[in-house]
């Protein structure tokens, strides 16, 4: 299933990338960039504020009694949870970051803000989420006790929440970086006006 998203999302970035250089001669390339880096700093944004409710409202949820509070999470988060959320929005980011990035180019003030911020959010989202948090995920919502003790769980879960705080470092500066993009841009047009 997982496929099948990942192969939707590459082909949606193909379709953006082809209409960033189609529309080339229709649309001003900056109006287009600048309209990429604003829906760029929404989607991170986004992001932000739903891993600052995580980390305050539903982890502490999650993880007040391990391994008990793994099932009454599972049994409230049956018809949505996180990895419904996060991994579109995430994937929208990351398009429209690259999409910024790529009709940017040419200001060199915002390329740099925007290459780092989508390069932190591919870092500290998708690749941390990947090869940290999902195998973490496994061991305590799909496996559980059926597999691993009590000691596992608790020494994974406390690695979890631990990686967390870094994956919300990172999201807050990936936020504040495409801010700076974004504002950047805003002055380099008010200076070519002048």
């Amino acid at each position: 299933m997982q496929n099948c998203w990942f192969s939707g999302c590459a082909s949606a970035l193909i379709d953006i990338l082809s209409v960033c250089v189609l529309v080339r001669p229709i649309m001003n390339r900056e109006k287009l960039g600048f309209a990429f880096s604003l829906i760029y700093l929404w989607a991170v944004m986004i992001l932000l504020g739903a891993i600052v409710f995580e980390t305050f409202v539903v982890y502490p949820n999650i993880f007040h009694n391990v391994p008990d509070s793994f099932q009454t999470s599972m049994n409230f988060m049956v018809v949505s949870g996180p990895s419904d959320f996060f991994p579109p929005v995430g994937m929208l980011a990351v398009v429209t970051g690259i999409a910024a990035v790529l009709l940017n180019w040419r200001v060199e003030s915002v390329r740099y803000w925007l290459v780092a911020s989508v390069a932190l959010l591919i870092v500290g989202e998708f690749l941390l989420s990947v090869f940290f948090f999902w195998p973490r995920n496994t061991i305590m919502f799909e496996e559980g006790v059926a597999v691993h003790s009590v000691v596992v769980l608790k020494q994974t879960a406390w690695e979890f929440q631990t990686g967390h705080w870094i994956r919300l470092g990172t999201n807050i500066a990936t936020s504040a970086l495409a801010f700076i993009g974004l504002s950047r841009f805003y002055k380099y047009k008010i200076l070519a006006q002048q």
